[in-house]
């Protein structure tokens, strides 16, 4: 028995090791089948987790310091096309992970069943994506960059270069430049020549595109030299706030420095003596030197201008939020207050308002010049405040129908544009190139929009407007549209003689930069390339930019002046196309010159 019992043991031995061998091998064959569809093995766990990390730190604005301020990139929906650079540090990590095969599987992940429907074969073909194929959370389609954004964002930082060197060397401390004769530019609405208007308004744009030698060039001056006391003559009020107040703002959001919003501040105050008229609507004009105040002199019966007083919102708003003193935003609360009791023709907002009974004057209406950006920041004070402005967006809401039912048209070739009207029932058929911006305000209208019936009529609206703007710039010789463009038996989104000019202005790539961020669809920032590259043949001078005066004969050459919007808008938000991760449309919104604030909850306060 002895001699068995040891033999016997031994074959029992050797029967569990085989049992458990096989096991363990059935185990790991039924693991590798399932894993792909289970998603539950350790190491894609592993592998999603580096993906994400890869994904949520790119450093869109500055590589080696991320704004203090700026919130988290929050990106719901991942292009499969990822920037080359990240996707070889992916798939080396992936290696290491030994799940290669999954790693695009894992980003298709990131965006759920939105990315699904936003991902359709029309969108490859670069075909229209419509309202049902747009993602119903309100937030901008996020699209990881490609080697090909990354080319043509370095394009557009050469050409912001190549315009702030020469203001630099030619204009340092003046408003703008005249890129041409190589000297100063100044504009009377902006107190005097040498307020720096291009250095506030562009210093922002030089931070973002990570220019970090421009940008300290920038900062250092601001904090240094400029100051509100150097205003020797009337500031416009509307001008000042948006370039200045709104630049500066804008700074401190993105470095937490305090100088920014001690001088943002300053400026406010400054402009204080306008509002100070018996209905609060504010004047045009303000003089920092005796503190008086006026309008324009060919402004209707002494009125204030809509787009001018009406668009101060997020300024003073934002202000007052971040420095807990509640007079700027009791200011312009009152001004939207007057607003919303006035009687309104049919739901509209005419251009002129008396400063002093808070009535409407006259009967032009527009969402071009004067009355443009007042309904913008209807919808934006809204989300600006996390969407808890809800007297915003009930006036831009019945705006927005009065809008659709009295201001659209349809001409003989198809196009949808937005007339002028004299009167209520006196349109006229042309649309300013101001007017342009109004694709990105209805885009997100219909991004924020709960009803699917609304929210499909408002998009499609958006697409068809800018379907237009883009018209008029690819019916010209330059491929840049005109000042003003018309729709009659002659013409159709093209000019009449005396409105062919364009003075670098930034509504049209404005509006194709929102639809990109906000529908995914391919064409618009193929649209905005062909613009900026347009201008960079035909705008670009001996030491900057400057407009054309005629571009259906840009032979006919320039308006020698650099605007200063053309550095804080235009490239801006060409830069910003391609780069989807930087400023996210969820967590900033842009005032009427590009300068983005940081979305804030009214409850809270960030002083």
């Amino acid at each position: 028995m002895k001699t068995v019992f040891p033999k016997l043991r031994i074959l029992l031995y050797v029967s569990v090791i085989s049992s458990a061998i096989l096991l363990l091998l059935i185990f790991q064959l039924f693991s590798s089948t399932t894993d792909k569809s289970l998603n539950q093995n350790s190491k894609v766990i592993i592998r999603d987790a580096v993906i994400r990390a890869k994904l949520e730190n790119i450093e869109p604005i500055d590589a080696k310091k991320q704004p203090p301020l700026q919130a988290e990139h929050n990106v719901d929906f991942v292009d499969e096309k990822i920037d080359k650079k990240i996707s070889d540090e992916i798939v080396d990590d992936a290696k290491e992970a030994d799940i290669v095969e999954e790693k695009k599987e894992a980003v298709g992940n990131k965006g759920g069943e939105d990315m699904k429907e936003i991902k359709s074969d029309k969108e490859k073909d670069g075909g229209e994506i419509t309202v049902s194929d747009a993602p119903d959370s309100g937030r901008q389609v996020i699209q990881a960059p490609t080697d090909v954004d990354a080319e043509k964002r370095e394009k557009i930082k050469e050409m912001m270069k190549f315009a702030w060197q020469g203001y630099k060397n030619y204009s340092w401390g003046a408003n703008e430049l005249k890129p041409i004769a190589k000297m100063p530019h100044s504009q009377q609405i902006f107190g005097g020549s040498g307020m720096a208007a291009t250095i506030i308004d562009a210093a922002d744009t030089l931070y973002i595109m990570g220019m970090k030698d421009e940008y300290e060039q920038a900062r250092t001056y601001i904090r240094d030299e400029f100051s509100i006391k150097k205003a020797t003559g009337q500031l416009s009020v509307f001008e000042t706030t948006i370039r200045f107040v709104g630049g500066l703002l804008t700074l401190f959001g993105l470095t937490g420095e305090e100088f920014y919003k001690t001088k943002a501040q300053e400026i406010a105050n400054a402009l204080l003596p306008a509002f100070e008229t018996p209905s609060g609507i504010a004047k045009s004009l303000v003089n920092p030197v005796t503190n008086t105040s006026t309008n324009y002199n060919w402004a209707q019966s002494g009125s204030s201008i809509l787009a001018e007083f009406g668009s101060l919102h997020l300024e003073f708003e934002y202000l007052s939020h971040i420095t807990g003193n509640p007079i700027y935003s009791e200011k312009v609360k009152k001004i939207r207050n007057v607003l919303d009791k006035a009687e309104k023709p049919q739901g509209l907002y005419s251009n002129y308002m008396s400063p002093t009974t808070g009535q409407f004057t006259g009967s032009h209406i527009s969402l071009g010049a004067l009355g443009d950006s007042f309904y913008e920041y209807l919808i934006k004070s809204y989300l600006l405040t996390n969407k808890t402005d809800s007297q915003a967006i009930r006036m831009h809401k019945e705006a927005s129908d009065a809008i659709q039912k009295h201001m659209v048209f349809t001409s003989k070739g198809g196009l949808r544009y937005l007339a002028e009207l004299r009167s209520i029932n006196s349109p006229e058929h042309k649309m300013g190139h101001l007017a342009c911006f109004a694709p990105g305000m209805f885009g997100l209208e219909a991004i924020h929009e709960t009803d699917p019936e609304r929210k499909a009529k408002v998009l499609q609206l958006a697409e068809d407007l800018a379907n237009t703007c883009h018209e008029s710039y690819i019916r010209s010789e330059s491929k840049i549209g005109p000042e003003m463009f018309y729709f009659n038996d002659r013409v159709e989104a093209k000019t009449l003689s005396g409105d062919g000019g364009y003075i670098l202005r930034p509504e049209v790539l404005e509006g194709f930069f929102y639809l990109w961020r906000l529908t995914g669809n391919q064409k618009y920032k193929d649209w905005v390339w062909d613009g900026i590259s347009a201008m960079d043949k035909h705008c670009r001078v001996g030491a900057g930019f400057a407009g054309l005066k005629n571009v259906y004969k840009p032979d006919e050459g320039h308006d020698d002046v650099q605007q200063s919007f053309f550095l804080a808008e235009t490239l801006k938000y060409a830069y910003l196309t391609f780069d989807n991760t930087a400023i996210p449309l969820d967590k900033y919104v842009f005032n009427t010159e590009a300068h983005p604030f940081p979305i804030w909850n009214p409850n809270s306060s960030t002083k």
